[in-house]
């Protein structure tokens, strides 16, 4: 039995965690710039990487975009050359030779990507989810491995302070004992509400290219943390219902889905919505001893003592290599910085999180509780 925290011991706690980093910052940049092709500007999220600060970390060689308008669109915001843009991953991977490639495609064509770059021994990071389905999954996760290249999931939530600083809380500190339930709220008040793109909204609302609606674009969010913060435990149930309620805006996808993921002593409760009204990536831990929210990637608080209620923790920065997705893609491929178990881009992690989607979006369509032992021995 953990005892209970007073005052100085937080202060303590607190005074350690911002005078020491939580991750080793590595020995920065000695290699040329890691060679990186964009593939596919469909996806929102490529905006992080186009107009990312030039860090001397990755030179982006070229881009894949059939679609010559949209790339017109991004070149004049991000002021890249239009020289840079090829209509096929065939010719822009002839022409540049990337070390690694991003997919900002939509998910059903991440198996494409892994099938042509695995081969010829390029490295790929996709956007979250890993796949639009366990098959894909396996079948990407197989010929990474018999190439030996890197296959990465990129996460937003896995450059949240709040999130690493909790790990380092909870496992490296036993600040709220053991883990008993885990609450995640994600998503927003729509895609179409939100002003999401045409060319984002045309494969982002497909059941077949996105692998569902909300159940897989913000599932997978909490699905991946807990994992990584359960290091890996797989549930006995799970249990999921989804809801469809504005048909009129997406009238082939769900956009309510609430994921219940029962551990043999913990319990996780995954709240993917387009219905929200803001955005939203928080999450709940709480331990036998306390309990830590993170409200957003900066902000969070921790409870370990009932007389002194819960107070506000500022995380400390990630260190600079490890601050973002491709900063670690680079220190991932040229310095041969290993992932720690079950880290959240780790392909281990995301073969887990396409598990449980697999399983949720079972449960939703029987309408029943799913036992992951049964489930997955016929698959």
């Amino acid at each position: 039995m953990i005892p209970v925290f007073t005052s100085i011991w937080i202060f303590i706690l607190l005074s350690f965690f911002q005078t020491t980093p939580l991750v080793d910052s590595g020995s920065g940049y000695a290699h040329s710039p890691l060679r990186v092709g964009v593939v596919g500007l469909v996806h929102t999220h490529v905006n992080w990487i186009l107009g990312r600060e030039n860090s001397g970390d990755i030179e982006i060689v070229g881009i894949v975009e059939p679609n010559t308008k949209l790339a017109s669109r991004y070149s004049e915001q991000h002021g890249f050359s239009l020289d840079l843009v090829y209509p096929t991953l065939e010719k822009m991977i002839e022409a540049c030779s990337p070390d690694a490639v991003t997919a900002f495609n939509s998910i059903y064509d991440h198996l494409e990507v892994v099938e042509y770059c695995a081969p010829r021994g390029i490295h790929v990071m996709v956007e979250k989810p890993l796949a639009v389905s366990l098959s894909h999954a396996r079948k990407m996760a197989d010929l990474a491995k018999q190439h030996q290249i890197h296959l990465l999931t990129n996460f937003e939530t896995s450059w949240y302070a709040s999130h690493t600083a909790c790990f380092e809380l909870i496992h490296g500190h036993s600040i709220i004992g053991d883990i008993r339930k885990m609450v995640f709220n994600t998503g927003h008040p729509g895609p179409v509400e939100i002003g999401c793109n045409d060319e984002f909204l045309e494969w982002l609302t497909d059941p077949v290219l996105n692998g569902g609606g909300a159940l897989t674009d913000f599932g997978c969010y909490g699905a991946n943390t807990a994992t990584w913060l359960m290091q890996g435990q797989t549930p006995t149930q799970v249990l999921c219902v989804t809801q469809q309620i504005k048909p009129h805006l997406y009238p082939k996808v769900e956009d309510e889905a609430t994921i219940v993921l029962t551990y043999p002593k913990a319990q996780v409760i995954i709240q993917a919505s387009w219905n929200w009204a803001h955005n939203r990536k928080d999450m709940e831990v709480h331990g036998t001893e306390g309990y830590i929210i993170c409200h957003n990637g900066a902000r969070m608080e921790m409870f370990t003592n009932e007389d002194e209620g819960a107070k506000p923790f500022d995380p400390k920065p990630l260190p600079h290599g490890l601050h973002d997705p491709f900063a670690m893609l680079q220190k991932v491929v040229r310095e041969n910085y290993k992932l720690p178990q079950f880290d959240p881009s780790s392909l281990e992690n995301n073969l887990m999180v396409m598990k449980i989607l697999e399983a949720a979006k079972y449960s939703a369509i029987e309408g029943r509780s799913i036992s992951w032992e049964e489930f997955f021995s016929k698959s």
